[in-house]
């Protein structure tokens, strides 16, 4: 059974925008890790964490379909 579209073009508006945002500086905690300029194992997890989040909220946005809503938090049925 493919996806069914739960939300509207606001909402994959803003998915796409908020992953964006949340890509942003996980890249940055990865790239600052690498080179050594952040240290210990928390940017790994940190900027890891973020760049996966965001991943998943655009692709969300881009398929028109959120997880959240398939699951019926936040529908009006």
């Amino acid at each position: 059974m493919p996806l069914q579209c739960n939300i509207d073009q606001r909402g994959r508006t803003l998915r796409v925008i908020a992953g964006a945002l949340l890509e942003g500086p996980g890249w940055l905690l990865l790239v600052l890790r690498y080179v050594d300029i952040a240290s210990g194992q928390w940017p790994w997890f940190v900027g890891a964490a973020l760049v996966l989040l965001g991943t998943f909220l655009m692709v969300e946005g881009v398929i028109g379909w959120c997880i959240v809503r398939a699951l019926g938090v936040g529908s009006s049925t």
